[in-house]
């Protein structure tokens, strides 16, 4: 039977005032700093019982909160409910951050813990300039939430495999040749790499120990002038590959040897590493004379700019991701018509039904958000066997999916009328809409930002008092996760990166407004920067846009759009209908001319 939440935190206060420990600090992340984790690292999910992918966990001896954003306000004040762990709310002008309440709570002399294999070296500094300057001490030396942990899930294990070289492209002695260049201007001897799809993309390699993230428990140490070595397990590696590996200069050693092969760094070598992406525990194993030299990981930037070879698979991908979008919602819109009980649940289903038979598919890139109603209105939200909704033929139903294919990562939102809407729920559809296209269409200079063009796509809904908490865009990986750095489109209050979009990034497009208890709206595309046109005043980039899905015009008012945003929605749907009709046929080439047709 499993523990109840209120005794799982109990049990972590005695084992905090065991070790002389005033608060605990329980972030979400593993030794490599994932977005989502393998079940092994979830502890603040199994402490709280909130499994939003975003939060931190504060327990005091009298008090716990998570504090999460926006995106899960909802969610967490669901699941926290009757747990004795109360939402604290990120991002909000009146409420403090976790660091400033521990302040404010806590005394001079207090101690802090948090395990040192789940924060990062940055976090960490950041803990001891905030909390140290009141005397506040930290201690990363202890794991209590492991120490209560008696039936956690073990590390996974999953295999490791190539990733074939028609779809992973530049060989991976190409790849770490380019990286080791980019060593070299900077002077360092040495570079350690955690991350783990930074990891995955230079190996050409590929796992499955994280959920939907094609990725595997590594950490990876190039030099610059010698061979690279791959801390892995090394069970989940076959014979050939441990031979390909070493043939191209990578020579495999023991997942928990990485601090013992960084403990012998001595004076003579300088070490590169990404504050933000390695933990303290690890860095703090490097050899005392060693020097270190603090930057980001240069594979991040490799990475986020698809080669051409990629895009050319990316761009099939999308056809084929498309073609099972047309057949899920034909085959949903069709049992609706014909009286059949349809859920949240059986969404998920088609999506899965009929991404599985492309060719390629590897699996979701993320669990399905098929949200109906006021669901729709919670951005994360995910259906369960214990709680969903039962669909209607009236409203509006959000549907987020995603697929992993060996050339690429999908990812797509679209709203579904499934019967009448209300004048406010087209309105609502049709401003984020506007939202949408002004980015899609947007030109803009080489240098610019994500930050810089972020307010094209609220503009609309600014101009009507709306707004929505989230990002505007994420960076997407190849056959990787779903979510990459380093770009962004998000307000620069949000964490927006100052990170200069540039021809072969890959982000989403993705405006939104919800409103809870009655609907949310978000329209998603995945597109591409690319090179639009020189003029006298520089350099000028833009989107094309990759996803082909049809939006449904259904849950639009059509004349909020001005002839421009019309023309550019006629447009994407002529092209959407040319690249998809060639798989489709009979009743599912019906359905995609019916929703492609012009205004």
């Amino acid at each position: 039977m499993s523990t109840p939440i209120p005794a799982r935190i109990a049990a972590l206060r005695d084992a905090m005032a065991k070790h002389g420990v005033a608060a605990c600090i329980v972030p979400t992340a593993d030794p490599h700093l994932s977005e989502y984790l393998p079940a092994h690292w979830q502890a603040r999910q199994w402490l709280s019982g909130f499994d939003g992918s975003a939060g931190t966990l504060v327990v005091t001896a009298t008090e716990a909160g998570v504090w999460t954003d926006s995106r899960y306000f909802s969610q967490a004040e669901q699941q926290l409910a009757g747990t004795g762990v109360a939402l604290m709310k990120q991002r909000v002008s009146h409420a403090p951050e976790h660091l400033t309440w521990l302040q404010q709570h806590l005394h001079q002399g207090d101690v802090i813990a948090v395990a040192g294999d789940s924060v990062s070296v940055a976090a960490q500094r950041q803990i001891e300039r905030q909390l140290g300057g009141v005397g506040i001490k930290l201690r990363v030396d202890l794991d209590l939430p492991g120490v209560i942990w008696n039936d956690r899930p073990a590390l996974p294990n999953a295999p490791v495999v190539e990733h074939p070289a028609m779809f992973a492209g530049t060989p991976r002695a190409d790849k770490f040749d380019k990286l080791r260049t980019a060593l070299r201007k900077q002077h360092a001897t040495h570079h350690l790499v955690s991350s783990l799809d930074d990891i995955a993309w230079l190996t050409n390699l590929r796992g499955s120990d994280v959920e939907c993230n094609p990725v595997f428990l590594a950490h990876l140490l190039i030099e610059t002038e010698g061979s690279a070595t791959l801390f892995v397990d090394r069970t989940k590696l076959n014979d050939k590959l441990v031979a390909a590996l070493a043939n191209d200069g990578v020579q495999i050693a023991n997942y928990a040897t990485v601090g013992d092969v960084l403990n012998e760094l001595n004076a003579s070598h300088t070490l590169l590493f990404d504050p933000g992406r390695v933990v303290s525990v690890i860095l703090a194993k490097v050899g005392a004379k060693a020097k270190f030299l603090e930057g980001a990981n240069p594979s991040t930037a490799f990475k986020a700019n698809k080669s051409k070879d990629e895009l050319a698979h990316i761009r099939e991908v999308m056809r084929r991701d498309g073609a099972a979008l047309a057949r899920a919602f034909r085959r949903l819109e069709e049992r609706l018509t014909a009286g059949m009980t349809q859920t949240e649940l059986d969404v998920d289903s088609l999506l899965r039904e009929e991404r599985s038979a492309q060719p390629n598919y590897v699996g979701e890139s993320f669990s399905t958000i098929a949200g109906y109603m006021e669901n729709g209105a919670l951005p994360h939200y995910r259906a369960t066997q214990e709680s969903h909704n039962t669909l209607q033929r009236h409203g509006l139903l959000l549907i987020d999916s995603g697929g992993q294919y060996l050339g690429g990562t999908t990812d797509i939102t679209r709203v579904l009328a499934l019967g009448p809407t209300t004048a406010e729920q087209r309105r609502d559809a049709t401003l984020v809409m506007k939202g949408m296209i002004a980015l899609s269409r947007a030109r803009f200079p080489k240098g610019a930002s994500g930050p810089q063009l972020d307010a094209l796509a609220r503009a609309p809904l600014w101009a009507s008092g709306m707004d929505y908490g989230h990002g505007t865009g994420h960076g997407v990986g190849y056959f990787l996760n779903v979510h990459e750095g380093p770009q962004s489109i998000r307000p620069p209050v949000n964490g927006g990166a100052l990170v200069p979009l540039e021809p072969g990034m890959i982000t989403s497009i993705e405006p939104g407004l919800y409103k809870p208890a009655r609907h949310g709206i978000r329209h998603e595309n995945l597109a591409v920067v690319v090179e639009a046109d020189q003029t006298e005043f520089g350099e000028f980039y833009a989107f094309e846009t990759l996803t082909l899905c049809p939006f449904d015009r259904r849950a639009l008012e059509p004349g909020l759009l001005n002839p421009e945003e019309r023309a550019w929605l006629d447009d994407y749907h002529a092209h959407v209908r040319a690249a998809l009709s060639p798989l489709l046929e009979d009743a599912d080439l019906a359905w995609l001319e019916k929703h492609c047709a012009p205004l």
